[in-house]
């Protein structure tokens, strides 16, 4: 079945490259819209073939595909089913051999997470919830928490809650710079796209990086943050 598999995705491969060569082929000439609903049809089965196939390479030849295809535009929900796929592998998606997980990818994930922030979609929103809910790993979580600030979606203060909680969790066995810079960035960013920010969630999290054990750029760009918030709470408040 692996192999029948396998030599299904080459083929797709084989296709997909020949559609590309033949439209470089042509020059400057436009594609009719048949031609280019194939090259869709065909690129987003090969994502889909990808996507789902055993190994990192494979994995990795379908988010090129999707990085892509969301360049020229396409943020279908095709796309999103395969991030959000390729965003839980190794984490919900586990495979095992021996009664060891063999598709660990947090590269794949990493790189999925930030697409879904390029989707920019409540859809891809949620998925990047449930991403830095379950996932455990630093390069992930900054990721996700970049892409989540860029969406900027925080309908009751969910987005703010989830990266508060995700930040907590490190903050008390694993503090990490990156990942409290991130945080940091992101209640910034959801601040601005938002008016401001009234849970309070924000200002703890910002005085635990603030007085953390954390470098001395990331405790200021925390105390920076807090005045920055104040700024919204008292602007809202003069109005």
């Amino acid at each position: 079945m692996l192999k029948k598999r396998t030599a299904v995705f080459c083929v797709m491969i084989l296709a997909a490259a020949a559609l590309v060569t033949g439209q470089q082929s042509s020059g400057d000439r436009e594609m009719s819209v048949e031609e280019s609903y194939l090259q869709e049809s065909v690129e987003l089965m090969v994502i889909r073939e990808a996507s789902q196939a055993g190994t990192r390479d494979q994995k990795m030849v379908a988010l090129n595909y999707i990085g892509e295809a969301i360049g020229r535009g396409n943020r279908g929900e095709e796309i999103r089913q395969a991030l959000e796929y390729l965003s839980m592998e190794g984490v919900m998606n586990k495979a095992r051999e021996n009664n060891r997980i063999v598709n660990n990818f947090p590269d794949v994930r990493r790189q999925a997470a930030k697409y879904l922030g390029d989707l920019g979609s409540p859809e891809a929103k949620n998925t990047l919830v449930r991403i830095i809910a379950a996932d455990t790993e630093p390069m992930v979580l900054q990721e996700a928490v970049k892409s989540l600030a860029k969406i900027g979606i925080n309908d009751n203060d969910e987005t703010l809650n989830a990266i508060a909680w995700t930040f907590t969790r490190f903050d008390v066995t694993n503090p990490d710079n990156l990942l409290a810079l991130s945080t940091v960035d992101a209640i910034l960013t959801l601040a601005e796209k938002n008016g401001g920010i009234k849970d309070p969630n924000a200002i703890r999290t910002l005085i635990k990086i603030s007085d953390g054990p954390y470098i001395k750029p990331v405790q200021e760009k925390a105390r920076y943050a807090i005045n920055e918030l104040r700024k919204y709470n008292a602007q809202s408040q003069n109005r």
